[in-house]
């Protein structure tokens, strides 16, 4: 994994300087050498961070064509390059180097874009087709890499991190009406909450002229109709299907020139991860888990038995209230987002932990609630939508034992408190899916701490109306299982945009380490989407066919165990500590009082309240003042104007 960047001018020459800052803003991303080539007539930059791991001698970037008509940075991982590097050889091509971010290059002169198909991994890349003037970029299918994009003076600017074009030039303002999507629904695919700065959508492509800038999707989930899905496949041959495929993604993503290592919780995710990578290393597996020092957020216990079933070496990484203070502007900087609990300050103290012991390569278990079903609001939805011939009854007992049994999803992953309107949802869907619900509360618990005039001008719009303009409803959701059409949503907006930036690849890339994750290779998604949803959710258990195809490589305990999603103790709950003082000077400080999108007198009263509440309440709050927190952290950090 590395850090990219790429210019292309429609009319003044590009400095020097300005891609040489660009690259350089990503050196955490790329510490082993930071290169980039200009065109002869300056129009056209490329630069590239990197962080070597395959082919460590001849890996360097930008790479250019045999002609050098044709030149790539490339940020990613693509598996079973070893095989497309022969079939390039053969058909003619001679490679520069050994490396496997050289195939996209020579797949691409053979195919255009066609080539996307042919890829599997984690990527994003920009690519310069002299020939055609044209440039290519592209995302992997689910947005596990970040690729994002601006228009700025006759200048298109493409990179890595929001900052390298920051650091290019383009101005550093917040989108208003995004900072209010991300308040609602957490923002939608392709819009940042900064100005005029774009992301390129999980499996997209770019494709930029001199006259035009088009976005053309080349995946999607797909997932089968209703009356369709699944057929009348047996249990027995979804599991193994499915365990193939897991299996062999799992085994691929441990290929490196550099020591791979795993991230391990109590989980069945990365339990599951671990207990097929040590099935297929040759060594004992170093698995880093972090630890808390409250019982309910904290799982050394699972995954200290996990470790000893796997025969894996166990390094606990203790994390306090203090730590996460320290540490907190660092992790939301690295994540130019909002966040919504101090668990992203917390993974990037495990990255950095990982990195000083030595390894640059990890594999994680993030991904998988998003294609199974994992998170409490799924098993929700499963309770509401897909009730046919339950008994009513029977279904009130089970949604109140869903909600006794994870306290600390709510507000966070399942509604607490009133919550708003959401007819134009169910107007396109026929249902509203239950995260949608838990984000329509926790905004209308925001709603009060908004500025007037900020309220004003947004507050009238319908909810989500904006998420459904990127999303094509007719060909990808009508008809399909209610739990699948949820799955499609949350897989467009949260997992890009939040699970994989707060708690992947930018917690990840900060300490220069590159995190693998097994469960978004495209081979096991489009396994499991033509699964049936009862192989997602069976009763109320989540994970169904994960749980099976992985029981021989599991502990009993995580077999067993409900899905607990990974959080850091609330600030909330701890209001002597470090954290909580940080939150409280922060939103009563002068930072965040020129912010003009709160009311800070209303946001202080909250604080001042917060001691009369219940614990529950408590936890719920901790995600608005996290949210209210980071903005303040990036309006700091960023300088940003309105």
């Amino acid at each position: 994994m590395c850090g990219i960047a790429a210019l292309f001018s429609r009319r003044d020459p590009i400095s020097p300087g300005v891609i040489s800052r660009a690259t350089q803003s990503l050196w955490h991303r790329g510490p082993d050498g930071q290169r980039h080539w200009i065109a002869r007539d300056k129009r056209v930059a490329l630069g590239h961070a990197r962080l070597s791991i395959i082919d460590l001698i001849t890996g360097d970037q930008p790479i250019a064509s045999e002609d050098e008509r044709t030149r790539i940075v490339v940020n990613g991982e693509f598996y079973g390059y070893e095989s497309i590097q022969r079939e390039l050889e053969n058909a003619g091509h001679r490679l520069r180097t050994r490396s496997d971010s050289e195939i996209a290059l020579h797949l691409y002169e053979d195919l255009g874009a066609q080539c996307l198909h042919r890829l599997r991994g984690e990527f994003a890349f920009v690519l310069w087709d002299e020939k055609h003037r044209t440039i290519f970029a592209a995302r992997d299918r689910f947005g596990i890499k970040p690729l994002f994009y601006a228009f700025h003076e006759e200048t298109l600017y493409l990179a890595s991190e929001v900052k390298a074009l920051f650091a290019a030039g383009v101005p550093a303002r917040w989108d208003a009406e995004s900072v209010f999507h991300s308040v609602e629904f957490g923002g939608h695919q392709v819009r940042t909450l900064f100005q005029d700065v774009f992301q390129v959508p999980p499996g997209h492509y770019l494709v930029a002229t001199e006259d035009h800038i088009q976005l053309i999707r080349y995946w999607d989930f797909d997932y089968p109709k209703a009356e369709v899905a699944g057929g009348l496949r047996s249990d027995t041959d979804c599991i193994a299907e499915f365990r193939q495929a897991l299996e062999d993604a799992v085994r691929v993503r441990l290929r490196a020139d550099v020591p791979v290592g795993c991230y391990l919780s109590g989980g069945l995710d990365s339990c599951a991860v671990l207990g097929l990578a040590a099935k297929h290393h040759p060594e004992p597996i170093r698995a880093f888990t972090l630890t808390f020092d409250r019982a309910e957020y904290d799982e050394e216990k699972e995954a200290r038995e996990m470790a000893a079933n796997a025969g894996a070496e166990l390094v606990p990484i203790p994390i306090g209230q203090d730590d996460l203070a320290d540490r907190f502007a660092d992790a939301v900087l690295q994540s130019e987002t909002f966040c919504l609990n101090a668990h992203g300050v917390a993974k990037y103290l495990l990255s950095k932990s990982v990195r000083n012991a030595g390894y640059k390569v990890v594999i994680t278990g993030e991904g998988s609630d998003e294609i199974l079903g994992g998170y409490a609001h799924f098993r929700r939805d499963m309770l509401l939508y897909n009730k046919a011939g339950q008994d009513p009854g029977t279904v009130a007992e089970l949604l109140a034992d869903l909600n006794e049994r994870n306290p600390v999803s709510r507000g966070l992953l399942l509604p607490d408190g009133e919550v708003k309107p959401l007819e134009n949802v169910r107007r396109l869907l026929g249902f509203v899916p239950s995260w949608m619900e838990t984000f329509s509360a926790r905004a209308l618990k925001m709603q009060d701490l908004l500025a007037g005039d900020f309220r004003a001008r947004f507050g009238g719009s319908e909810a989500y109306y904006p998420l459904f303009t990127d999303v094509d409803v007719r060909s990808q959701l009508a008809g399909r299982d209610p739990v699948h059409q949820s799955l499609y949503l949350w897989s467009k907006t949260m997992l890009p945009r939040y699970i994989l930036t707060v708690l992947g690849d930018r917690m990840e890339m900060a300490h220069s380490v590159e995190g693998r994750v097994p469960f978004l290779d495209h081979h096991v998604v489009e396994v499991v989407r033509s699964q049936p949803v009862t192989q997602k959710i069976r009763g109320m258990t989540e994970k169904y066919v994960l749980r099976e195809a992985v029981r021989d490589v599991i502990t009993d305990t995580v077999y067993r165990r409900q899905k607990h999603p990974f959080l850091s103790p609330p600030a909330t709950l701890n209001p002597a500590a470090k954290l909580s003082t940080l939150v409280q000077d922060t939103l009563r400080g002068a930072v965040f009082g020129r912010i003009p999108f709160f009311d800070q007198k209303k946001v202080v009263a909250l604080l001042d309240n917060l001691q009369a509440m219940d614990e529950g309440s408590r936890v719920a709050i901790d995600q608005i003042l996290m949210v209210l927190a980071s903005a303040s952290v990036l309006q700091n950090g960023f300088r940003l104007s309105v």
